[in-house]
């Protein structure tokens, strides 16, 4: 059988390229590819080779990405337990946007309940990176919210804040139609972080303050804002990944002195194996997600936009490469329109 992998050779550079499959490893399990979830985000900046890749060094190529598949198992290794072959799984890393993945037992989690979406249940895995920015807030049931930056990691995180309880839920985004997305999804308010009175018009709204912020955009500048209309005690949560660090903080006046907790929300930054109060592992905030997909209180049909065909890639990040703020927010591979 032929696999088929995405793959940024060089600097917007971009193929489809062909391989066999090779022999299982014994902790390992083989899935045919249903669908493949795009994050426009970081695969924008692995294909532009822009700062603060991770553990990634300027100018490594050939990039493989693609983090968040779903599809079904066909083979797996002698030390494999969990699964079977047909049963549909969601994937976490594995081997990328790619027909047939390779995957680690720690990296898969079946999915129960068959009337859910391929198309929809890909996002598990990077809605649970919003959930666990917002689990690292803290936040309590009636506290204010404000989710800065609404691609798609800042929608999820508005419609979570939604369901956690937050009063008000107060979103902003450079763009319009964004921000009505957000409105859709629960948002009570949604500004332009250009507008003169933005920081006043948050104060406002929040009863004087936000207790709970998740920085989304990885823009400088929207950390400082929201260290600008944070409550007194608030905790702000970096979600959003900060290529460059261009703007100035004054530590005392906007950190120190009204005690504000910035906290770091990597995904890497949560337990391995035992979920605990704030902290969840990467299966079980997936787990929870997709149970809020199928009893509808995380609506996908507002998230979920596009299935573009593999065969298609050199076109698709040429326009996320040129017009990042035009590219659909919930686009996805559809491997099952690629030519056998």
């Amino acid at each position: 059988m032929t696999r088929k992998t995405i793959t940024f050779t060089a600097e917007r550079q971009v193929e489809l390229l062909e391989s066999q499959l090779r022999p299982l490893h014994e902790d390992e399990v083989l899935v045919s590819n249903e669908v493949s979830a795009i994050s426009a985000g970081t695969e924008r900046a692995c294909l532009l080779d822009l700062p603060n890749l991770g553990d990634s060094p300027p100018c490594d190529f050939p990039k493989v990405t693609g983090y968040s598949g779903v599809g079904r198992v066909v083979d797996t290794g002698k030390q494999i337990n969990s699964v079977q072959p047909g049963d549909r799984v969601l994937t976490h890393w594995g081997s990328g946007h790619s027909n047939y993945n390779y995957i680690t037992e720690a990296n898969l989690l079946k999915i129960e309940d068959d009337s859910l979406p391929s198309k929809h249940a890909v996002f598990a895995v990077i809605a649970g990176f919003s959930l666990n920015g917002l689990r690292k807030t803290r936040l309590e049931i009636g506290e204010s919210a404000a989710v800065i930056g609404l691609g798609i990691l800042g929608l999820f995180s508005v419609a979570l804040c939604r369901i956690a309880g937050a009063t008000p839920v107060i979103a902003s985004d450079l763009s319009h139609a964004r921000r009505e997305t957000a409105l859709a999804l629960g948002a009570d308010h949604a500004l332009d972080p250009t507008a003169r009175d933005y920081i006043d018009r948050v104060k406002s709204i929040s009863r004087g303050g936000v207790n709970a912020t998740i920085e989304v955009s990885g823009q400088s500048i929207a950390l400082q804002q929201a260290l600008n209309f944070a409550a007194l005690f608030g905790r702000i949560s970096l979600l959003g990944c900060t290529r460059v660090s261009d703007s100035s903080i004054d530590y005392y006046q906007q950190v120190h002195r009204p005690g504000i907790e910035i906290i770091g929300a990597h995904t890497n930054a949560r337990p391995k194996k035992e979920s605990r109060p704030h902290s969840w592992t990467w299966k079980d905030d997936a787990a929870a997600l997709l149970r809020f997909m199928s009893d509808g209180r995380l609506d996908m049909t507002k998230i979920f936009t596009t299935a573009y065909s593999p065969e298609a890639a050199v076109s698709i990040y040429q326009k996320l490469a040129d017009a990042p703020n035009d590219f659909p927010v919930g686009a996805v591979f559809d491997w099952k329109q690629i030519s056998v």
